[in-house]
């Protein structure tokens, strides 16, 4: 069936969609100012070295968290497991800069940690004894780590489950103890999914700024904000930021190959019985304390020492200031959550009633910007944008008009159209894979009663779909909640959001008086990890 309007409209909006990064590759072509060639010759060198060693380390760490609790909650049985299982992947709702700042504060010198080890033991001053430095890039590793190894556990816990019973049963018969399982069996055939989870461990690192910048960690996305906003110069940020997006299409070819991989490790392995190891003894207890100690480091001690805050500091933190940036963040997250619904239903149903292959490169094109950083994807927004901006000043100009100003990227036009891009995929995704689940049959029998394309959008595919268009708008929605580098780079002046308004508390060491919107962003993360949680059940 052919569809013209449907089709062109679908090619134009995933062409916007890809303007930032398209924008972003022209800028860094063009020839290098003076700046971007000091900032080469002086400190990038020293900020490659430290992204290098600060994404392998959180990779490191990630790996030795996820896979051991990913075991343990797949192929064992444990007392509280049902909730342990659940409770591991509470860390992802945790800003990793406001974990930072919790365990600065109690582990710095002034803190009760040393304090009170000081008051134990005599000591007088930092000299009587030694205390590992938090403010590091160890420390920002570790602190990180702690809240991106779910990904490695989801991935790797998912694949444990997936891995055929008889297997294990053969190892056991064979004398394999479970950790001789484990290492022979189970984790190289679980290795591509954990080297999925690695890859996303990798792109997140990548994209931190809150916990590098709050650490003094200068990375490549620290250099990319310092080069706007601090030498206001387009042309070596995005040159920076491409080499950034370099980065991130190797981490993503890794990716594809590790999924391809796993096709053919999983092919026709099904769980077909339920069996888990017996712990006791020190065993049980040792994997106890382990899995409950990521979820108390990772989650409770944070949270807790949060809700301690926001009730100590309520009457300062219930201000104008809390309802006007909280309307701020619902009002923008609202519209990009709309708007990147309409894109995907267009975008879906352009797909649906075409029938043909090419027409999913365009949803695929408009997926783009998720793999982006927040950093990369602000300098690909600000590029075009700051271009039109100037050239509608001109044309005011030319027509004897006076200049409106920064009518984008002075307004919340420029944050909007940012966090399209970068969360646009995941409406997309929610709408795409519901579609595909609708009969075509439907669809036949909706145009023999002579409903044209929009009527049979409205009235048969909407009603069928409206969960996964919820859960797409949701994902959106919370995503748009809780992002801070391109918010602090897009943003209007004397914009903020609820995530810029806490990371302001961070940098001035004030997250007392900003724990209660802090704990608006860790509830409102804590909705998709309900809704992750209920689909594993549903499938294991």
């Amino acid at each position: 069936m052919k569809r013209p309007g449907w089709t062109v409209g679908s090619w134009a909006l995933a062409l916007l969609l890809t303007l930032p990064v398209m924008a972003l590759l022209y800028e860094a072509l063009l020839p290098a100012e003076d700046l971007f060639r000091h900032l080469w010759s002086t400190v990038l060198p020293a900020y490659i070295n430290n992204t290098f060693w600060l994404v392998l380390l959180v990779m490191v760490f990630s790996l030795l968290c996820g896979v051991p609790a990913a075991w343990l909650m797949a192929m064992c049985e444990l007392p509280g497991k049902r909730w342990l299982q659940w409770a591991l992947i509470l860390p992802l709702a945790m800003p990793s800069y406001i974990v930072a700042f919790v365990y600065t504060d109690l582990l710095d010198f002034s803190g009760p940690v040393q304090a009170t080890l000081r008051q134990w033991f005599g000591w007088q001053s930092a000299a009587d004894y030694y205390f590992p430095p938090i403010r590091t890039l160890g420390g920002a590793a570790l602190m990180l780590g702690l809240v991106l190894y779910p990904y490695v556990y989801l991935l790797a816990r998912t694949a444990f489950l997936e891995q055929s019973t008889s297997l294990i049963q053969s190892s056991r018969l064979l004398g394999c103890t479970p950790w001789q399982s484990f290492r022979r069996v189970s984790l190289p055939l679980a290795r591509p999914s954990i080297a999925v989870g690695l890859s996303l461990v990798a792109m997140e690192t990548l994209a931190d700024f809150g916990t590098v910048n709050f650490f003094a960690v200068n990375t490549l996305t620290t250099a990319v904000y310092d080069t706007w906003l601090g030498y206001g110069s387009l042309n070596a940020a995005a040159k920076i930021a491409a080499m950034m997006l370099l980065v991130v299409m190797l981490l993503l070819s890794f990716e594809r190959i590790s999924r391809k991989r796993q096709q053919v490790f999983q092919k026709g392995m099904g769980h077909e019985q339920e069996t888990g190891y017996q712990l006791s003894g020190v065993s049980k207890w040792g994997a106890l304390v382990f899995c409950w100690g990521l979820v108390l480091v990772g989650f409770l001690l944070p949270f807790v020492i949060l809700c301690y805050h926001a009730i100590h500091y309520f009457e300062q933190a219930w201000n104008a200031r809390f309802f006007e940036y909280s309307m701020n963040s619902l009002v923008l997250s609202t519209l990009v959550a709309g708007l990147a619904l309409l894109i995907a239903l267009l975008l879906g149903m352009t797909h649906r009633l075409t029938g043909k292959t090419y027409t999913v490169l365009p949803m695929r094109l408009a997926s783009m910007g998720y793999a982006l950083p927040g950093t990369v994807l602000a300098i690909g927004v600000l590029v075009p944008l700051t271009s039109l901006d100037f050239a509608i000043n001109d044309l005011a100009l030319w027509l004897g008009m006076s200049e409106p100003g920064l009518l984008l990227t002075g307004t919340m036009t420029a944050i909007a159209f940012g966090y399209l891009v970068r969360f646009g995929a995941m409406a997309v995704g929610a709408v795409e894979s519901s579609i595909g689940k609708v009969s075509p049959s439907l669809d036949m029998v909706t145009q023999t009663m002579g409903y044209g394309p929009g009527a049979m959008m409205m009235k048969v595919h909407m009603p069928l779909i409206r969960k996964g268009m919820l859960a797409g708008a949701l994902l959106v929605f919370i995503e748009c909640m809780k992002e801070l580098p391109a918010a602090l780079l897009l943003r209007p002046f004397n914009f903020q959001t609820l995530a810029t308004y806490v990371y302001q508390f961070v940098s001035d060491e004030q997250l007392e008086v900003g724990a209660l919107p802090a704990i608006v962003i860790v509830l409102v993360g804590l909705i998709p990890l309900i809704f992750l949680n209920r689909s594993l059940e549903q499938h294991h």
